[in-house]
């Protein structure tokens, strides 16, 4: 038997923890340099677009005049594709997570729409983009109207409310369906009555933060052309719209043109980050709320 070298081990652990050291530093610096850049970007937002937001920029139409405009029309777009979105996303989400979890069997059919489900949720969005306009505004003939936009976005977080909804049933102590069948319940009931209401909060909070990734997209919405222009405001889902995530970015673009457009941007960068951070906020007290009720 080989005596181990005490000099040579002493060496290479000498080296791991030099290495160990040369990551954790050069970890934390990245960290620090990402955290710069993000308060450089959020205070230059904050500075040039707070005095531009008023009752009349929340209120008013889209405009030439930059000093007239306002983002109503952008915020009922929003509102209404968020109607669309919610309840095919939960519907849809929840009902293929339940399948999944408890009524497919375990095997090789499960196993492919598993993986592919976890696949979808890694695909770019403007691939969606391309889905969206193929399907419904090219086949359904649809146009970008809202209902085309709001089923774009539903195949978008679609994978994200399925993956989060499975491991909020997953979560759920095996004992209460165990004595809910005991106790004479069917399948349905037992789910119905039992595992749902336990698996609600993280179910809302995986929908929720779904939901502020779809509310934060552009780019599906400008391969089906949805525009930003001086449209009505939206009335139904059959209307055109235009949501907050498009008018920064038209506005934007423009700022290379009229430089009071930038502060426009900025200031619906604001209100759109008040938007998620409500948003994200409710999840967090939905969860909070909720999760030591079992």
């Amino acid at each position: 038997m080989k005596y181990i070298d005490a000099a040579q081990v002493h060496k290479r652990m000498s080296i791991r923890l030099f290495i160990n050291t040369l990551a954790k530093i050069i970890f934390f610096l990245s960290t620090i340099f990402g955290l710069v850049v993000l308060g450089i970007l959020i205070y230059r937002v904050f500075s040039d677009g707070v005095s531009w937001i008023n009752m009349d920029f929340l209120t008013g139409k889209l405009s030439t005049d930059p000093e007239k405009a306002g983002i109503l029309g952008a915020i009922l777009g929003t509102l209404w594709l968020m109607i669309v979105v919610a309840p095919v996303t939960m519907f849809l989400g929840v009902g293929t997570a339940i399948y999944l979890e408890l009524y497919a069997k375990k095997g090789k059919f499960q196993a492919f729409i598993q993986t592919n489900i976890a696949n979808l949720a890694g695909v770019p969005s403007i691939v969606y983009g391309i889905l969206g306009m193929t399907v419904f505004v090219r086949a359904l003939d649809m146009g970008n109207i809202v209902l085309a936009g709001g089923l774009t976005m539903s195949l978008l977080i679609l994978p994200i409310t399925i993956v989060a909804s499975q491991e909020a049933i997953r979560a759920v102590p095996h004992h209460l369906g165990e004595a809910s069948y005991g106790m004479g319940a069917t399948k349905w009931q037992t789910i119905k009555n039992i595992i749902l209401p336990a698996a609600l909060p993280g179910i809302l909070t995986g929908a929720i933060l779904s939901l502020s990734r779809a509310i934060g997209e552009t780019a599906p919405l400008v391969v089906i052309g949805i525009p930003a222009l001086l449209i009505p405001f939206p009335g139904s889902i059959f209307d055109k719209f235009t949501v907050l995530p498009m008018q920064i970015y038209y506005w934007t673009l423009d700022s290379s043109l009229v430089e009071e457009y930038a502060y426009l941007a900025s200031a619906t960068i604001i209100i759109l980050l008040l938007v998620l951070l409500l948003l994200n906020t409710t999840a967090i007290v939905i969860r909070n709320k909720f999760q030591k009720r079992y």
